[in-house]
């Protein structure tokens, strides 16, 4: 099972490779290797937000062991996201990326995400519980911050406006949804309800 995790994970970074070799990533390959670097980023920060839900829901203990690699797996393409943002389109130039951060606030709700990726990311090890001790904790229920920030970050960058129902708002919506039943689900109450229903089973 971690096998095909794992070359799940690796496979759309070799996709991306691949279009990148063939010049298959349209007539502007930087916009199209960020967007998808990071809605796989996206993608896999869900599935590390569902893994809780689904056993909450079918007492399924498989995906729990599968949380910290994919919340990795989040965390790596949203870096390769971030990279071909500040290197590739930006060439290091920090006196257009800075001003940027305060122009465009989908920017820096995605970089806040990612520095919440890294703190996540920095403290998955093994040890790191019994080092920070509840701290912990409280510093791994930021992604679900980092989770808002994410869909916030993806619906800006689409440019669509909801309220009139214009530009790509489907996409971001359908996410949004997804993560609002991710998160209702690991409500305490919410829980109880659930466990009071399979008892009655």
């Amino acid at each position: 099972m971690r096998f095909w995790l794992h070359f799940f994970g690796w496979l759309p970074f070799i996709i991306l490779i691949l279009q990148w070799q063939t010049d298959n990533l349209t007539v502007n390959p930087i916009q199209a290797a960020t967007r998808f670097t990071g809605d796989w980023a996206l993608i896999f920060l869900l599935l590390s937000l569902a893994c809780t839900p689904l056993y909450i829901l079918f007492k399924w203990r498989i995906p729990l062991k599968f949380r910290r690699p994919l919340g990795l797996y989040a965390f790596l393409y949203a870096s390769i996201h971030f990279l071909i943002y500040v290197w590739i389109d930006y060439g290091w130039d920090w006196e257009y990326i800075l001003p940027s951060l305060r122009e465009k606030p989908f920017i820096l709700a995605g970089a806040s995400a990612l520095f919440i990726l890294l703190l996540l990311a920095l403290t998955s090890f093994d040890f790191s519980p019994r080092w920070l001790g509840k701290a912990w904790k409280l510093l791994h229920r930021l992604v679900y911050l980092a989770g808002v920030l994410v869909i916030l970050h993806f619906a800006w960058a689409s440019k669509g406006d909801l309220l009139r129902l214009s530009g790509e708002i489907l996409r971001p919506f359908i996410a949004a949804l997804v993560l609002a039943v991710l998160l209702i689900i690991r409500i305490p109450h919410f829980r109880r309800w659930i466990q009071t229903l399979r008892s009655k089973e």
